[in-house]
C-alpha cells in the first residue's frame, strides 16, 4: 500500500471528511513519526510495530560493478521491529 491508495481507503470509509482533510491528517502524522526519528527517539504503534533509528559505522565497500573498494561513511537508518499481533495475524494461515 502506497500514500495515495491509504488516504483513498480513509475517505471512502469516512465520507463524512473531505480528501484534503484526510491528507492533512496522514501528512501530520507522519511528519510527527518523522520529527520523533530525528530526534533519536523511537515510534511505537502497539499491535503493528515500533521505528527506531540504528547507527552504522563507517565501513570500507567495493563498488560492485567495477569491484573498486569504496569508503562507505557512517549514517543512521530507520529499524522497524513487528508487533506480536502483526506477526501472529502473518502467520495465522500457517497454523491451521
Amino acid at each position: 500500500m502506497i500514500k495515495s491508495e491509504l488516504i483513498a481507503k480513509l475517505a471512502e470509509e469516512n465520507p463524512h471528511l473531505t480528501q484534503r482533510d484526510i491528507e492533512r491528517v496522514v501528512g501530520v502524522i507522519l511528519e510527527r513519526m518523522i520529527e520523533a526519528l530525528e530526534d533519536g527517539g523511537r515510534v511505537e504503534l502497539r499491535g503493528f510495530g515500533a521505528l527506531s533509528v540504528r547507527s552504522r559505522d563507517a565501513r570500507a565497500g567495493r563498488n560492485p560493478r567495477t569491484g573498486e573498494p569504496v569508503d562507505v561513511r557512517a549514517k543512521h537508518v530507520p529499524f522497524f521491529k513487528s508487533g506480536k499481533e502483526l506477526r501472529e495475524r502473518l502467520n495465522a494461515e500457517d497454523e491451521g
